[in-house]
């Protein structure tokens, strides 16, 4: 950790959440004096921060701007907008606006690698971890995923790995040198953001001062808007060119591939899925970036499953397999999950799906629900939008609870059948969290008649 110097810069922390409380760990640790702010007259951990942080102010409502005006910089947790009216005048008075993630490079003394993307992060985030650590390394993983990033400094990590999500990148200015990866771009959050082209910058922006970066070769929206001298790699499901990431001989029986070079039989990755491939082929790209040895990595993906309720292969009842996908919380992640799981001989698919839909655009699920959805079984606050985009392609139905979508969906279902939750939005209208719904789903099927635990166990997407 950063030795303790004191100094007298004042410093806001916008927000009391978990990002928050890292926020004012570290900078207690290194003698910065702070506030706290948050817009919630009743913010959930309060009573913790008054615990642990005593002689701290805390201001609670509205962010005052006259509060803000009087500090040199303001710590802006993710889920804050920066459009907030306080904040567009701090900046303007000559406030420094910084995220954790800002912070967090200035003091990281080990390589840090940050992955983004619409999906696959969570699954690229930990593969890659999972393989540091197959290759000897002290290796911190977190981010917007699991350990807020200024909790993991620590002078003894070797390696950081973080998952960054487009709120973290609307601050950062240099990721100073940090190897980096944008995944994929589809449309999210569009309850923040103006439109695509708004939520794709923010995105970009971590590859301002990249030394290396690596970019999926199927999807033009990844590539960097501008030249640079940022070492740039590919990965893609087609066959590479030298020095990229890709397959060999096809996607039934060919190879994981550089180049030309085989790296491993596709047959032999635990994770199942074509575009489990591209997260494989992406974490491949990123190690050999950072220099990690290959057989090292080659062994993590026979052994490594993936994430809970990431298409999490849950139960099989009368030859029908259902699968929690319930961290699909936009229309690519759900979409990319059809395409995964659906049969082209016939329409093998029952749809759970619906929440809260981020202003997201659903007609974008016609095409892959015309060709795999038997049904779709659609819940929650936003579930009449999706009805309306799929239901002309489709057999749709509204039902009120996840228990209810189960069922039916049993009753529909025949052998060979795959009944997929995999809602395309948010849960927070019905639940506590994408957590909190899956196992609300995986209880309710456990709860059906002859439901055994499928022999091979463990995730099956992305």
């Amino acid at each position: 950790m950063t030795n303790v110097i004191a100094t007298n810069r004042k410093t806001a922390i916008l927000g009391m959440g978990a990002t928050g409380l890292s926020a004012a760990r570290f900078l207690a640790s290194i003698g910065d004096s702070f506030v706290f702010a948050d817009s919630r007259s009743e913010p959930p951990r309060l009573q913790e921060v008054k615990d642990q942080y005593p002689e701290t102010p805390v201001v609670l409502g509205d962010f005052d701007r006259d509060l803000l005006a009087h500090m040199d910089r303001a710590l802006v947790s993710p889920g804050i907008s920066l459009e907030e009216p306080a904040l567009v005048a701090a900046r303007e008075n000559g406030v420094e606006l910084i995220g954790d993630l800002e912070l967090f490079l200035q003091h990281a003394k080990a390589p840090v690698i940050g992955i983004t993307g619409s999906n696959g992060k969570s699954t690229v985030t930990t593969l890659l971890g999972a393989m540091a650590e197959a290759s000897g390394l002290n290796v911190a993983v977190g981010g917007n995923l699991g350990v807020p990033m200024l909790d993991l400094l620590d002078d003894q990590h070797q390696l950081y790995v973080l998952e960054l999500s487009s709120f973290q990148l609307e601050l950062l200015n240099d990721s100073r040198g940090a190897i980096v990866a944008l995944l994929n771009v589809s449309p999210d959050h569009m309850d923040r953001y103006a439109g695509l082209q708004q939520y794709h910058a923010a995105k970009h922006r971590i590859f301002r001062g990249a030394s290396k970066a690596v970019v999926n070769r199927d999807d033009q929206l990844t590539k960097p808007l501008l030249s640079s001298d940022v070492e740039l790699t590919s990965f893609g499901l087609n066959q590479p060119d030298l020095g990229e990431f890709g397959i060999l001989e096809g996607l039934e029986q060919g190879y994981l591939a550089r180049g030309i070079e085989r790296l491993m039989p596709i047959s032999e990755v635990a994770l199942k899925g074509t575009h489990n491939l591209a997260n494989a082929l992406a974490a491949l790209a990123l190690g050999c970036a950072a220099g990690l040895p290959v057989q090292a990595m080659c062994e993590t993906l026979k052994t490594y499953r993936g994430l809970p309720h990431r298409c999490e292969n849950v139960a099989e009842i009368n030859g029908v397999l259902y699968i929690d996908d319930s961290k699909g919380t936009n229309l690519g992640a759900t979409e990319a999950a059809l395409e995964g799981f659906g049969s082209v001989e016939r329409k093998n698919l029952i749809l759970i799906a619906g929440g809260q839909g981020k202003d997201q655009d659903f007609s974008g699920l016609q095409s892959t629900a015309a060709k795999y959805l038997k049904q779709a079984l659609l819940l929650g606050q936003d579930a009449a939008q999706i009805d309306r985009a799929i239901k002309h392609v489709c057999d749709t139905q509204l039902v009120d609870s996840m228990q209810s979508a189960v069922e039916l969906a049993a009753r529909v279902a025949t052998a060979g059948d795959i009944v997929l939750l995999s809602p395309a939005c948010a849960s927070f209208d019905m639940f506590s969290g994408f957590e909190e719904r899956g196992l609300c789903f995986q209880r309710a099927v456990a709860n059906l008649p002859g439901a055994q635990q499928p022999e091979s166990g463990g995730q099956l997407c992305s």
